[in-house]
């Protein structure tokens, strides 16, 4: 009848062990270091590098974390059962245990709390609250009887009942079930609470399903709702079987008992929502689920009753109380691991975070003392190999630095430059200036043209590179200056300045020199016109050569293409002149097919074009075409020179730094001076020195290991689902 898989109460097992075996660690780790504290601070006086508060602090984490473990090993998941007077909650207790651990039966069975855990050793036994003498315990009736007996025990004293965990299965992995007399018994319940209830993870109200929920068990778990936030509430209908004698009624009935506890535990208490609340509340019958479970175990048929053929309905009932089996192993697993452990986790983290503080501590006063025996001791040589070292080991770092830094500046350079070549139209068609095609106010308009363009270009340059390389040196000034402090002495420190902030990054373009051989042709060409259309589909250098009916000179630089495209042009040129009469011919065919008015009206829109281009050709149309040729000689010298500026701002830079890093170095050479006729050796105190910053890094990466556990932890048992 019974699944047969893990129990989720391994879990709490599991996490327990694992949270043990971390403080195991931690305690030794800390009893540890409060020794090497003792010892730092009870040291030489040349090497106290603790003091007494550090060493008490440590030894305080210690006694915390014995306490703590202590705890531990004493901590369990725990569940309390409550309800009225023959409800059923021992036999419910004995159900989930397979075996009739409590007494049970009708009327007032149960007169005191009973705690119900399990023991390692075969015999079971218990001991009163007053006495931790053990009384043999074999049989249920014999555990009655002995609590009957007892006139010492009231309703509100406790018995704890040890029960083999080899006749339990459920008692193995640390569950302990509280068993309670009625709570229609007693006005004590506030006590109860205060002495019972407290550490409780679960609580289980069993009810009578003859009957509803009553006030009495109401009052009860209000009280405890307002000393616990939000605590786990289960609700058991038990004597479900009862049902089957009206199965009318079973499901109108079912539906008012699962409204009103639906209702006390959302509406009421609170404790949960009314989408969650249906899967706290079950139907059962214990008795029924007891019987079979020991018929079973003693190989006999399942009847639900001694002697008997299965009740109507049974199964369900007993697939309700598995149900209900599961769910609290889930859910009691999970709130006892967080309700258990979390807090003591945060202490531990708190212990390891105080414990990595104090050799922090320890560590920074430990250098600070060692570089105290390095300066002031003039006999001390590590100091003076260690700076001699740094030097040399910061002049590659630096040398690759400013490299880096003047690669950088000429890129940056370069894609500023080569982006404002390409704004060089709109940096152009901005100028504005009085235009006239004389030959002495085109040379002054080329003048101001030029220093228009070159200031636009070099405060384009300045804005987007200046201030990033300005910053970038000022950076890397502040490095040296920062790396190469250390290593200076005090009477050097105080003459260090800061980095001079006069440097300006230039940008020389010589655009005047660049375009001193710009020569602009300003004259009117026609649009349609033979030397137009040559130009335009064969270039203005390659039309001219055409076009003047002589073999041009090959040059080095002329491609094969260009060449190509020459030689047709020439060829072309060559036929038109040859075959004039030809045109004349084809022309006079052409007059007879299509007639002469339509040859003359082409004429006469050939030339009213011709007349409407001579006439807008205004100054104002030569001032865009000697723009525009500007801009193509402009833009070809600029690309030249690309490599060249960005050359010019990169020597900048480096020389900047270089001078800087020198002057640097000589700062450095005048400590190493000074420490040449101060060195002493200090080898012994220095070896202890370090030795005690080794140790402490030690036991701080130590530290940092166990909070990786701790959070290994946290994650696995405390944060997840």
């Amino acid at each position: 009848m019974d699944a047969v898989d893990p129990s989720p109460l391994r879990r709490f097992v599991v996490a327990k062990r694992s949270i043990t075996s971390i403080f195991d660690q931690l305690l030794e780790f800390v009893k540890d270091g409060s020794a090497f504290v003792d010892e730092a601070w009870r040291g030489d006086d040349q090497v106290q590098v603790a003091v007494e508060e550090q060493s008490l602090e440590m030894q305080s984490c210690a006694t915390k974390l014995s306490t703590i473990r202590e705890v531990l090993l004493r901590r369990h998941m725990k569940v309390a059962f409550f309800g009225r007077t023959s409800n059923g909650k021992s036999t419910v207790i004995n159900a989930m245990l397979r075996d009739r651990v409590l007494p049970s039966g009708i009327g007032h069975t149960t007169n005191c709390f009973l705690r119900v855990e399990g023991t390692d050793g075969d015999e079971a036994y218990l001991t009163a609250e007053a006495s931790n003498e053990r009384k043999s315990v074999n049989t249920v009736n014999q555990l009655a009887h002995a609590l009957h007996m007892d006139p010492t025990l009231d309703s509100g004293s406790l018995v704890k009942v040890f029960w083999p965990k080899s006749r339990c299965a459920l008692l193995r992995d640390d569950l302990v079930l509280m068993d309670s007399p009625g709570t229609d018994v007693t006005l004590e319940l506030d006590s109860w609470i205060d002495k019972f209830c407290l550490d409780a993870d679960v609580f289980v109200l069993v009810g009578n399903a003859e009957s509803t929920l009553m006030n009495t068990e109401k009052l009860f778990f209000h009280k405890v709702s307002e000393r616990i936030s939000k605590p786990n509430i289960f609700i058991l209908h038990n004597r479900w079987d009862a049902s089957v004698s009206e199965p009318e009624y079973i499901d109108e009935v079912k539906k008012q008992h699962l409204d009103r506890c639906v209702s006390f535990l959302a509406e009421e208490l609170k404790v949960v929502g009314l989408d969650e609340a249906p899967g706290r509340i079950f139907f059962v019958s214990a008795k029924e689920v007891l019987s079979s479970r020991m018929q079973r175990a003693q190989g006999m048929p399942e009847t639900g009753e001694p002697g008997g053929a299965l009740a109507e309905g049974f199964h369900e009932r007993l697939r309700e109380f598995q149900m209900f089996e599961r769910t609290f192993e889930e859910f009691i697993s999970q709130s006892a691991v967080k309700t258990k452990f979390e807090q003591h986790t945060v202490r531990a983290w708190q212990i390891t975070e105080a414990i990595k503080a104090v050799m922090d501590a320890i560590n920074i006063a430990s250098a600070d003392r060692k570089i105290f025996c390095l300066e002031e001791r003039e006999d001390q040589r590590d100091r003076l190999d260690f700076v001699r070292g740094q030097i040399n080991r910061l002049t590659d770092n630096v040398k690759e630095r400013i490299r880096t830094l003047t690669d950088d500046v000429a890129a940056k350079v370069a894609a500023a430059l080569s982006d404002q070549i390409r704004s060089l139209p709109v940096l152009v068609e901005e100028f504005r200036a009085d235009f006239n095609p004389t030959q002495e106010t085109l040379e002054l308009y080329k003048t101001k043209l030029l220093q228009h363009v070159e200031e636009r270009m070099v405060g384009c340059l300045a804005h987007r590179c200046s201030v990033s390389v300005l910053r970038d040196i000022r950076d890397a000034q502040r490095h040296m200056i920062d790396s190469v402090r250390p290593l200076l002495s005090l009477s050097v420190q105080e003459q260090l300045s800061a980095p001079s902030t006069s440097f300006e990054l230039t940008y020389d373009l010589g655009l005047a020199a660049l375009c001193a051989d710009f020569r602009e042709n300003i004259e009117f060409q026609f649009s349609l016109g033979w030397t137009a259309l040559v130009t335009r589909f064969i270039g203005a250098a390659n039309a001219k050569r055409a076009l003047s009916g002589s073999e041009p000179r090959l040059q080095e630089s002329s491609t094969f293409k260009d060449e190509m495209v020459v030689s047709i042009a020439t060829g072309l040129v060559s036929v038109t002149s040859r075959a004039s009469m030809t045109v004349l011919v084809i022309g006079g065919v052409v007059c007879r097919s299509v007639g002469w008015r339509l040859i003359a009206l082409s004429i006469s829109l050939y030339g009213l074009l011709y007349l409407y281009e001579k006439l807008t050709w205004t100054d104002a149309s030569r001032e865009r075409a000697l723009k525009q040729q500007f801009v193509e000689h402009a833009v070809h010298r600029l690309r030249a020179v690309i490599p060249v500026c960005s050359s010019a701002s990169s020597q900048q830079v480096y020389k900047e730094l270089s001078s800087t890093f020198n002057r640097l170095t000589q700062r450095v050479d005048l400590s190493e001076a000074e420490l040449e006729g101060n060195i002493r050796q200090l080898s012994f105190r220095i070896q202890r020195l370090e030795n005690i910053q080794r140790r402490s890094k030690a036991f701080r990466n130590r530290a940092t290991e166990l909070e990786t556990q701790l959070e290994a932890f946290s994650v696995q048992y405390l944060q997840g689902n």
